[in-house]
Order: C-alpha cells, then sequence, then structure tokens
C-alpha cells in the first residue's frame, strides 16, 4: 500500500512492530518528535530491535532516541540542534562516535533549535528552505555546509538560508488520536505539527485511541490532522523514562541508574541486551520496569497538574 493510500484509510491502527517494519527503512531519514521530555522512546526500541540501518537522524533533541541509534551502529548521519539526555547528562554514545568513531564514524550537521524549526516549517510548507539572520557570525554557519549566506536582494546585508527537511519518516507521540489519525497534544508539542506535515510518512503513536466524536468535543487540541498520518499506534508509557505532560512524570532514578551504566561501551552493551533486546515489544518493557511504578508517574503528574491548574 502506498503512502498516499494509507493517509486516506479510514482505520489506521496498528501494531508498532507492524509501523516500523513498514514505514522504517535501511537508508531513510527519520525525524524524531519531544524537546526534553516526549521522547518516543519505544517505537526507537523497535527500530533497535529490527535493526534498520544506515540511518539519518533529523530533529530538535533525539535524546535517547539518537543516541542508543548511533551506539548500535544503525546511524550514518545525524542533522540536529542537540543531542543529550537533558538533567541526566549527555550522550555518551554519541560522544564515542564523534570522538573516537566508536562504534563508527557519522557525519554531524549541526544547527540551532531555532533553524531546526526553521527547517521543518519550510519542509511542511513545501518551500526549499527558510532565511534567517540568526545564524550571522555564528560558528554554526561556519561549519555546516548546508547552511548558505548570502546578500540579501533587497539590499539590507547578509542572510542565512536553512534547507528544507522533508525526512522519509516522521515518529510522533500524541496524548490521544482517533483511528483515521487525528491527533491532540494536551501538553506542548515542540515541531511536531511540522514533522508531520514535512514527511513522506507519519506514525503517531498515542497515550490512547479515543473515539472521533471525542476528538471533535475539543478541536484546538488537534495539531496534527488525519491527512498527513499513515499509521496510528496507542502505546501507553511510550516516553518511559521521560514524561509525557498530562499522563506521566519524569522517571529521575531510573534514568540516572540507566545514564551510569551505559557510560562505558560495555554498559551500554548490557543494557540493550536486557532492556531493549532482551524485551520482545514495549509491553514486556512495561512489565520490566513494574506497571505500579509506572501508575505512581502517572499520579505523580495529575497530581502536579492539579496543582497547577
Amino acid at each position: 500500500m502506498s503512502t498516499e493510500d494509507t493517509k486516506k484509510s479510514l482505520d489506521k491502527r496498528m501494531s508498532l512492530k507492524e509501523a516500523i517494519s513498514r514505514f522504517v527503512f535501511d537508508g531513510c531519514s527519520i525525524v524524531f518528535s519531544g524537546m526534553g521530555g516526549q521522547q518516543v522512546v519505544a517505537p526507537t526500541y523497535e527500530i533497535l530491535r529490527q535493526g534498520q540501518k544506515n540511518l539519518t537522524l533529523i530533529g530538535d533533541s533525539p535524546c535517547e532516541c539518537g543516541d542508543y541509534l548511533i551506539g548500535t551502529g544503525q546511524v550514518k548521519r545525524i542533522e540536529v540542534a542537540w543531542l543529550a539526555f537533558a538533567v541526566a547528562g549527555v550522550s555518551p554514545n554519541y560522544r564515542r562516535a564523534v570522538e573516537r568513531g566508536i562504534p563508527g564514524k557519522i557525519e554531524v550537521y549541526e544547527f540551532s533549535n531555532y533553524t531546526m524549526g526553521l527547517r521543518l516549517m519550510a519542509g511542511a510548507l513545501n518551500i526549499p528552505f527558510m532565511p534567517t539572520r540568526s545564524l550571522i557570525g555564528s560558528s554554526i554557519a561556519e561549519y555546516n555546509e548546508m547552511i548558505k549566506i548570502i546578500d540579501d536582494p533587497y539590499g539590507n546585508g547578509k542572510v542565512a538560508l536553512v534547507p528544507a527537511a522533508t525526512p522519509d519518516v516522521a515518529i510522533v507521540h500524541v496524548n490521544r488520536a482517533d483511528k483515521l489519525g487525528n491527533s491532540q497534544f494536551l501538553g506542548f508539542s515542540s515541531n511536531a505539527e511540522n514533522m508531520a506535515r514535512a514527511a513522506k510518512s507519519t506514525i503517531v503513536t498515542c497515550e490512547e485511541v479515543v473515539s472521533t466524536d471525542e476528538i471533535r468535543k475539543a478541536p484546538g487540541l488537534t495539531g496534527i490532522p488525519q491527512y498527513v498520518v499513515d499509521a496510528v499506534v496507542e502505546v501507553p508509557y511510550c516516553c518511559h523514562p521521560w514524561n509525557m505532560p498530562y499522563a506521566y512524570a519524569y522517571d529521575i532514578p531510573f534514568h540516572m541508574e540507566m545514564m551510569a551504566e551505559i557510560e562505558t561501551e560495555e554498559g551500554f552493551k548490557a543494557r540493550m541486551d536486557e532492556w531493549v533486546m532482551g524485551c520482545k515489544d514495549h509491553e514486556d518493557y512495561c512489565e520490566k520496569v513494574g506497571w505500579n511504578r509506572l501508575r505512581k508517574l502517572t499520579q505523580i503528574e495529575r497530581k502536579f497538574c492539579k496543582c497547577a491548574s
């Protein structure tokens, strides 16, 4: 089935395993949603299990998703603004790849968060580039051949051009979606709306699938419309150990324990064996984490949201 056909489907629900195998392929470019929190961890773990290789990662801050895929040698190129684990620390696999070529060398093209947003906006608008003055005088422009500096044709000095980002697939996590693909965020969304529009195919993972009638009760929350979506996958606790606004809090102790282990190559391999390859799917991962622990994170988030409101 072509992407045109999948976008027109009246029921796009499928398993995570099927979605990844259908839309993520060797040599493809991927953009992951998430900024700090909301990381698409479960889909990334499925890519790790399936082993698609020679990938290009595009995005704001792919964090754990990018670092793990770099650590297994599945990535050949990155075009990102930032790649680290937020408060948990820097990305050990990314550093090993850049500094020592372990497990292999990768091509690195750095952008700012703002200009990565511009690239995705250009892709969503189907225009070849976006102009900005923010990179003028920056070392980002100096060391990134993808960025072009030109004279403003209207005579107002220099302007930088950043190319449109049009990844093969976007993987975006939302709070809820219907089977058609209408997707809603209850918290912030970063650049997810433009990611979905810029990509050739879009996989939406959600905390829950709800009815279209439920979506229609709050149409203003629908950041991603059905006509850009190819697959809808219900994946509760998809972002763990990261947070998902209004769904569950950040599991900092779990993350810090993980970071301590993956600091070395041996530790990363052990973590992969136990927590990724040792789990047949996301439900198996959640069983290993412990449902009581996950539900506690939901209770913490709901208590915080109640206080904030």
